[in-house]
């Protein structure tokens, strides 16, 4: 069984007991996080669930096993040619490591 779900605006086809990183979530490590945002839903014997945006009886429960930083991302901003100016800008986005532990039909 597996489920397409939106975590933070993006779209996540999750089964149980993948690992996913998403962007940071305000949670701390080892808490739990459901999911509500379920938008598709496919079952071991075929059937197909599709929400109209969400499916209000499927929830996944996933475990926050810790919070990351992604590669640092270099920017370099030149001014004018005629001048001798540059700018150096760095960026690490922040992520959450999170563990499906289980998807529950009500």
């Amino acid at each position: 069984m597996y489920a397409v779900a939106e975590i933070g605006g993006k779209q996540y086809i999750l089964e149980k007991g993948d690992t996913i990183i998403v962007e940071k979530l305000p949670l701390e490590i080892s808490s739990e996080y459901i999911i509500d945002k379920v938008l598709l839903l496919k079952k071991d014997d075929g059937e197909v669930k599709l929400g109209t945006p969400y499916l209000n009886d499927v929830k996944i429960t996933a475990e926050i096993i810790d919070q990351l930083k992604s590669k640092k991302i270099i920017v370099l901003r030149k001014g004018n040619p005629k001048k001798n100016w540059k700018r150096k800008y760095g960026h690490r986005q922040q992520l959450t490591l999170l563990k499906i532990k289980d998807i529950k039909i009500d």
